[in-house]
């Protein structure tokens, strides 16, 4: 009974399975600790969401990436 529920539970599309959800980066971003300093931090925090993203982009940009 369970085998016949999760056959079920399957979409396709012709003969292409349908994931649910995004589809997977080519490219993903690696988790790491860092330590920076509480200003900077909240320097970042205060324009709003998406602070992480800004950080990243500014030691993008220190990089010369």
């Amino acid at each position: 009974m369970a085998q016949d529920w999760a056959n079920g539970a399957d979409a396709y599309r012709g003969k292409a399975l349908i994931r649910r959800g995004r589809p997977t980066l080519a490219q993903t971003k690696q988790h790491v600790s860092l330590r920076l300093d509480p200003d900077v931090i909240e320097s970042f925090k205060a324009d709003g969401p998406g602070w992480q993203g800004r950080i990243n982009e500014a030691l993008r940009k220190a990089a010369g990436l």
